[in-house]
């Protein structure tokens, strides 16, 4: 690390794992990483996925160390005998590894707490290179490392991060220590705060267009754009000397976007989706909601029962087709079937799919091929008993097709609803 700070810093992101290298596991970790590195500004130049033997990791470590300045590697921290980080970063170093009390103690209260006894392995999680720095981890049992690696040949030195291999233990770790470890190797800037902002209802390249510059590699605070089936998330990150500052920077650059784009955002919030938006909206206006979906999946009704015990779902029905919906109802006509649902289950709204394809169409003869366009049709049944319909025709990768119809159906209550708050 002794670039100056006008020099923009590199990174490699290492993967360690049999899962891996086999293709039992798709790697997520390194593409998250690799957005959120870049979001800090810090510039990406390899991925690197090997296997759990000791003296390729090892091998791996060494090039790394001297083409880059940062490393954050995922994996190999856990107990098991394949489980050789720990090892290969004390060689790589010449760095004994001791046991740190601290690490242990943690450990030990966590078997504790969730009721269990701890393996005499498990005490290998408390061994570290003896220069090295413990990386919290509150929610599991494999400590992070932080280790400097310096070449003897020259002035270089990479910093490694070494994380768990878990999504839910790593992603909070590099928030919470990483990130702010990496803003403080740029000499006047030591906070980060990020936010992010979520979209439904147009594609990644129109997003792009009309955000213009505010999505510029070069901005501050920094905005990075990422698509997860049809759902665009904006991530803005500052880097201050205060956090005031940094909050200051980021609604700033909230209100801008939202200035660009405001019909498809609909909150904040890394695992904030819309089934939550209408959720709050149903919660401040005191009424409720039903979910009817037709066809061959129900992600709508698996989404909003996720949001666990709230008063704003009542529940919903998945049926085949609209003959099965109206068979479970006395009414003779889907208007009037609707109706009777509402009345039947005390409820406000009513959002109806018709309908969801089979995925299995014999148009699709290859994994890599699109669904035939989907014609699907989408009532909402409003509080003053008004049905409010769109039709819609969606294509996609079978893998998106089905979340992507939902998602647009809650699109389209959540604009009936602003509809009815404006009227």
């Amino acid at each position: 690390m002794s670039q100056q700070n006008s020099t923009k810093w590199t990174a490699e992101v290492i993967s360690i794992g049999d899962e891996m290298t086999s293709g039992a596991r798709l790697d997520t970790n390194a593409q998250w990483l690799s957005q959120r590195l870049a979001e800090l500004g810090i510039e990406v130049l390899f991925h690197t996925t090997v296997c759990d033997t000791l003296a390729h990791n090892v091998n791996v470590f060494q090039t790394a160390a001297r083409r880059v300045d940062f490393v954050v590697c995922t994996g190999g921290l856990g107990p098991t005998r394949d489980d050789l980080t720990r090892e290969a970063l004390s060689e790589v170093a010449s760095d004994p590894l001791e046991l740190r009390k601290q690490a242990l103690d943690h450990i030990e209260t966590l078997f504790s707490s969730r009721g269990r006894p701890m393996s005499e392995r498990n005490r290998l999680q408390a061994m570290f290179p003896s220069t090295s720095t413990i990386i919290p981890n509150p929610l599991g049992t494999a400590p992070g490392i932080d280790l400097r690696l310096r070449e003897d040949a020259s002035d270089h030195v990479c910093r490694v991060f070494a994380l768990p291999g878990v999504p839910a233990e790593m992603m909070p770790m590099f928030d919470q220590y990483v990130a702010p470890s990496l803003v403080s190797n740029n000499g006047d800037q030591h906070v980060i705060r990020s936010l992010v902002m979520k979209f439904f209802g147009t594609g990644e390249s129109a997003m792009e267009e009309r955000l213009g510059d505010t999505i510029a590699r070069d901005r501050q605070p920094r905005v990075g754009i990422t698509v997860s089936a049809a759902t665009i998330s904006l991530r803005i990150t500052a880097h201050a000397e205060t956090a005031q500052e940094c909050e200051a920077m980021i609604a700033d650059t909230k209100t801008e976007i939202l200035g660009r784009v405001p019909e498809y955002y609909f909150g904040d919030g890394e695992n904030y989706e819309q089934y939550h938006a209408i959720d709050s909206s149903l919660r401040s206006r005191g009424e409720s909601l039903m979910v009817v979906e037709l066809g061959y999946a129900a992600p709508l009704n698996d989404w909003f029962a996720s949001l666990g015990d709230t008063p704003s779902y009542r529940g919903g029905l998945s049926l085949a087709n609209e003959r099965e919906l109206r068979r479970h109802t006395s009414a003779s006509a889907l208007a009037e079937a609707i109706t009777q649902l509402k009345s039947q289950f005390d409820v406000d709204w009513l959002l109806l799919v018709d309908g969801y394809p089979s995925l299995n169409s014999p148009l699709v003869r290859e994994p890599s091929e699109t669904m035939p366009n989907a014609s699907v049709k989408m009532l909402v049944s409003s509080p003053d008993g008004v049905l409010h319909e769109r039709k819609s025709t969606i294509a996609g990768h079978p893998d998106i097709l089905q979340p992507r119809i939902g998602k647009t159906a809650m699109e389209h209550l959540r604009a009936v609803m602003a509809a009815t708050d404006l009227a």
